[in-house]
Order: structure tokens, then C-alpha cells, then sequence
């Protein structure tokens, strides 16, 4: 199942966006409840107190069960509390949502005036009109509530299902305080499963911050992000810009298979049979981005060559440019993609070996660390043979909290040199800012190593600085000052915390 997350977003993002009646329901669902972080309570300069229980509305519009309810509202925020979608004294009606699913929610055209200047406008502007019926066929209901909550007592409560129709509305209605939470929000629910379609919507509500988000969750687990569902529920726009990517960590043949599913989305979206032919009309020049000389040789046999995608020509021609010394030119990119550079933290001063010292029989080596900035770890450094050169396999670990985040069961060989040598998990892992993460391995080779020595507790690469301490689940004498894992290897971001 997909997680739900984008709910709805409406149309074209404009000036034409209040008549907007479109729904982007495609691009529904992607964090799953359990992944979903807490409502928003606020950050920043805007204070957001704890939300209220507000009061049921009264069973007679306009009247009140108790003449003196003022008098139990300690201050201003519980009696504009009590007024939240409630009949009394309301002087305007909002027809809220599209036709055939609306929803009549009353509103006081003060209380709405002083938080949003485009109400502001609609109700006491020069060109206001005196109406007391208002339809909004382009926000949905609850969002719309959502934005009367906050409007009414500064209570912003969003949940997955609703935030994007929620930040569509503060954009729309001019209530910044209460998009930049939506945006927030958003960034601390970014996944590689959402990435994709969240680029879209950051485009489309041009938000850079979290654009430049998406980018680095897509360059880095770019493999998870184009095998995601949401990939498939992306706009032709965004999928031509993730195409052109040059910083994107995904082998083409992978690529080429989302895309090919992609264009299945896409047929189906068109109402049109999802054969060959079709793909390619929905694909257009986005196909020629795909950079399928740059694939190995029966990368490309097996997998674009059988896809009947191509024409004849084009799947001769790319044999020719794979084989012949006198290549054919090529309407598609014949270099692969540079992806994204690694950076290596070394946290030893130096390494050493000592005779019978350094033994590992099943053992763990184990050490925490955290960073100032959100990275990716892709894998660790190790020490080998001390004695001559040995196969080694090992188990590494990186766990959050008692929590495994990410594991890998794998190989390396060592020439018995105090080199290290690098081994990586399947995926990159990311890892938030100013929490400590426990780095782990259990190696099985020769008993003899290589090990560390001079350990710093804090060091800086770039412009991410790592800090370290023991870990508890060291059972073999690593820690902070000597011992193994010299190195994580991880891909920077370009963004602070």
C-alpha cells in the first residue's frame, strides 16, 4: 500500500487559483501512518500554544445554551476559540470543497480580516463585495479548517493526509506563519518514497528550501526514490528535470525501468492502452534523456534493446556505438551520470599492529557518533590483515536509538597492508543533525588486524563536523580512542539542519 500523505493539491498554482477546481489526486499518498511525525506544533519566532478542546456548536444557530458563556473564557484565544466554526455571530458562510463533496462551514469576517490580507480585502477592501454566501470550490474542507483554527487561535495541528491542501490554502489566502509550518512539516516527513512527488509540489509552491530537500534525498537515494510508487504519480515537467540530473546515484537500467514504468502511469492516466507505442508518444523528449549508451553492453541487450521502446535504427545504432570502432552519433547522452562524490571522516591519527593485540573471533566493534548537518552514510572504512593477506567477511550495522536502520552482510579482501578497506550498505542511509547514531561491525577472517590508534572525539570534513563516543555495544575493545571502523564514508548536503 502507498503511504498517504498528498491528499490534494488543485490545479495550477496562480492567479487564476480561486476558480481552480482540478484535484491532483495522482499524486496521493506517501508516508505511512506509522512513519508519519507528530502534529505540528510550531518553530521559530511563532508561538504556538498546546491546542484546545473547542466547543461543540450550538444545536440553535445564533443562540447560545448559556447567555453568560463569556464569562468561563479566561482570555482572548478561549472565546475566539469558542467562536471556531460555530453559528453564533457568524456573518459569513463558506461553501467549502468541490462540487458534490462541499461543506457549509460558518466564519466572523473580523476575526478573518486581522490574520489574512486576502480576506482583508474581500471584506472591507475597495472592491469589496457584501455577500454572505462565499464558494470555494479549490480548498478542501478540512484543510480549510485547518487554516481557521490557526486564524482563529494560533492552533496549527496538521497531519499527513491534509498538510499539502493545508499549504495550498495558506499560500493561496497569504498566511505565511502557517505555511512555513506546512513546509516543516513536509521536510521532517521527506522520504526517497515521497521525494519525487514533494519536488513537484515544492515547484509548484515554490518553496526552494524544500526543493533543495528533495534534491538531496533524490541525488543520494536516487534508486529508492525512482522505484518508489509516488515516482510513477510525478508531472512530465518534473520527470524531464530528475532526468537531466547529473548528480542522481542510480544505475541507468534502473532508471530505465522506472520511466518505462512511469509511461505505463501515464497511459493509464490518458485512458490509452500501455503498449510500446504509447509509451514512447507519452515519453516524448523525456526518452532521450535516459543516457542508455552509458550502460553496460548487456545492461542494454537485456533490458532497452527488448523493450520494443526503441525504433530498429536507434537499437542498431546503440550496438554499433557499444562495438564498432566508427560509432554512429547518438540522440541520446552516451556518458554515465557522475553521481554524487563520497567523503570519508577518518577518526584515527594512525594506525598500528601488535602481536596477539588485535583479535576478533566473533566479536563487535562498535562507536557513536553525530553530526552538526544532515548527511547520508554509505558505508564504513575498515582495517585488514596484519598478517599477510586474508578474505574477510563482515557484517555492518548502523542503528538510531536501539533501532536498525540499515544492515549489510558482504566481503572485501585484504593485502595485508595497514590500508583501509571500504565496504557499503545497499542503500545510503540519512542521518539528522544532533542525534548519535551507533556504527557497527563483526568481522570474520584473519585473526591478526590492523586497528587504530590517537582517536579524536571531533572531527570536521567539509563542513560537517562528526563527534564520537564509546558505545555499549563494543564487545571487542573499539572506542574512541583506538580500535576499527576508521572510516564512515557518506554524501554531504548543502543545507543546514
Amino acid at each position: 500500500m502507498m503511504d498517504p500523505l498528498i491528499l490534494s493539491v488543485y490545479g495550477q498554482f496562480g492567479n487564476n487559483v480561486a476558480t481552480t477546481t482540478t484535484v491532483i489526486q495522482q499524486q496521493l499518498p506517501l508516508l505511512t501512518t506509522a512513519s508519519s511525525p507528530p502534529p505540528y506544533k510550531g518553530s521559530g519566532s511563532l508561538h504556538i500554544l498546546p491546542p484546545m478542546v473547542v466547543p461543540p456548536l450550538s444545536p440553535n444557530p445564533g443562540q447560545t445554551l448559556d447567555p453568560n458563556w463569556q464569562a468561563a473564557k479566561a482570555t482572548v484565544r478561549e472565546r475566539n476559540a469558542a467562536m471556531f466554526n460555530n453559528e453564533l455571530m457568524s456573518d459569513v458562510q463558506f461553501i467549502v470543497g468541490p462540487k458534490g463533496s462541499t461543506q457549509r462551514i460558518p466564519a466572523h469576517k473580523y476575526i478573518l480580516a486581522t490574520g489574512s490580507s486576502v480576506f482583508y480585502a474581500m471584506f472591507y477592501g475597495g472592491l469589496a463585495e457584501d455577500k454572505s454566501e462565499i464558494e470555494i470550490p479549490d480548498v478542501e474542507p478540512a484543510a480549510f479548517l485547518t487554516l481557521l483554527r490557526y486564524l482563529y487561535y494560533d492552533d496549527i495541528n496538521l497531519e499527513a493526509d491534509t498538510v499539502l491542501a493545508t499549504l495550498y490554502a495558506a499560500k493561496k489566502y497569504l498566511v505565511p506563519h502557517l505555511a512555513r509550518a506546512c513546509v516543516s512539516y513536509l521536510e521532517t516527513s521527506l522520504t526517497a518514497k515521497n521525494a519525487c512527488v514533494l519536488l513537484s509540489q515544492s515547484q509548484l509552491f515554490e518553496e526552494p528550501d524544500l526543493m533543495q530537500r528533495c534534491w538531496e534525498v533524490i541525488d543520494a537515494q536516487a534508486e529508492l526514490a525512482v522505484t518508489s510508487e509516488g515516482f510513477g504519480d510525478i508531472d512530465y515537467s518534473t520527470l524531464e528535470t530528475i532526468l537531466s540530473r547529473e548528480t542522481l546515484n542510480v544505475k541507468e537500467t534502473i532508471l530505465f525501468q522506472a520511466v518505462m514504468n512511469w509511461a505505463t502511469a501515464e497511459c493509464l492516466r490518458r485512458d490509452i492502452e500501455p503498449i510500446p507505442e504509447n509509451k514512447r508518444k507519452v515519453l516524448g523528449k523525456a526518452l532521450y534523456l535516459i543516457r542508455i549508451p552509458g550502460m553496460a553492453l548487456e545492461e542494454f541487450a537485456n533490458g532497452p534493446a527488448q523493450s520494443r521502446i526503441l525504433t530498429l535504427q536507434e537499437t542498431t545504432d546503440i550496438f554499433l556505438h557499444f562495438t564498432a570502432s566508427n560509432k554512429p552519433i547518438l540522440d541520446f547522452p552516451t556518458f554515465p551520470r557522475t553521481g554524487l562524490k563520497s567523503q570519508i571522516c577518518h577518526r584515527f591519527q594512525s594506525s598500528a599492529y601488535r602481536s596477539n593485540q588485535w583479535r576478533y573471533r566473533g566479536r563487535c566493534d562498535s562507536i557513536q557518533f553525530c553530526v552538526d548537518k544532515r548527511i547520508f552514510i554509505v558505508g564504513f572504512g575498515l582495517y585488514g590483515s596484519s598478517n599477510g593477506a586474508s578474505d574477510y567477511t563482515v557484517k555492518i550495522e548502523l542503528k538510531r536509538m536501539g533501532k536498525v536502520l540499515a544492515e549489510n552482510d558482504t566481503k572485501f579482501f585484504s593485502d595485508g597492508s595497514s590500508n583501509t578497506f571500504h565496504v557499503y550498505f545497499q542503500h545510503p542511509i540519512q542521518i539528522e543533525s544532533d542525534t548519535f547514531y551507533t556504527a557497527s561491525a563483526i568481522l570474520d577472517g584473519a585473526e591478526l588486524s590492523y586497528f587504530g590508534q590517537e582517536g579524536l572525539s571531533e572531527v570536521t570534513v567539509g563542513n560537517v563536523t562528526f563527534q564520537f563516543q564509546c558505545s555499549s555495544d563494543s564487545t571487542n575493545g573499539t572506542g574512541v580512542q583506538g580500535g576499527q571502523i576508521p572510516e564512515l564514508i557518506f554524501y554531504g548536503t548543502s543545507t543546514h539542519s
